[in-house]
């Protein structure tokens, strides 16, 4: 059976994500930060998280070495930077909108979580790879999310 993949991608727009950045400290590139909506959780004991980044990826090769990372979960509010960092050559961190996680790696100012994972295992998956990382630190606070559906970013209280 041949899959349309066009097709394919529209029915898994189908399902409604949040949106994250991923961030890492690079000894090289400096701080990288990068849109994913493909954060999930896997297990709460021990406390892991997954993630998967594309075998394109200008920086796959950080992201599949690194030992430690960071998840921030973005907030309704912060729509244009999932945007800006989404886009090809637009990962370095912007220090306006870092501190610094309890691992090194870039932690999201406002985020409305943040996950500091060391890395645990990484996985091939077709045309990415799967990141699992144990959750070594966290926080969280109260606020909107940003979600994403359909090809575009929504909120809970608007369609």
């Amino acid at each position: 059976m041949t899959i349309d993949l066009n097709e394919f991608r529209q029915a898994l727009g189908r399902f409604a994500t949040g949106v994250c950045l991923v961030t890492v400290s690079d000894l090289d590139g400096g701080p990288l930060a990068t849109t994913v909506n493909s954060f999930s959780s896997v297990s709460l004991d021990p406390a892991l998280v997954l993630w998967s980044i594309q075998n394109s990826s200008d920086h796959l090769q950080i992201y599949t070495e690194c030992q430690h990372f960071g998840i921030s979960v973005l907030g309704e509010e912060q729509a244009a930077l999932s945007g800006h960092y989404a886009q090809r050559g637009r990962h370095g961190a912007l220090p306006e909108h870092f501190s610094v996680g309890s691992q090194g790696e870039p932690q999201l100012i406002d985020a409305l979580a943040h996950f500091s994972c060391r890395t645990y295992a990484v996985y091939p998956g077709g045309d990415h790879q799967i990141i699992v990382g144990e959750v070594v630190a966290f926080g969280s606070t109260t606020a909107e999310p940003l979600v994403f559906f359909s090809g575009g970013y929504r909120s809970l209280n608007r369609p």
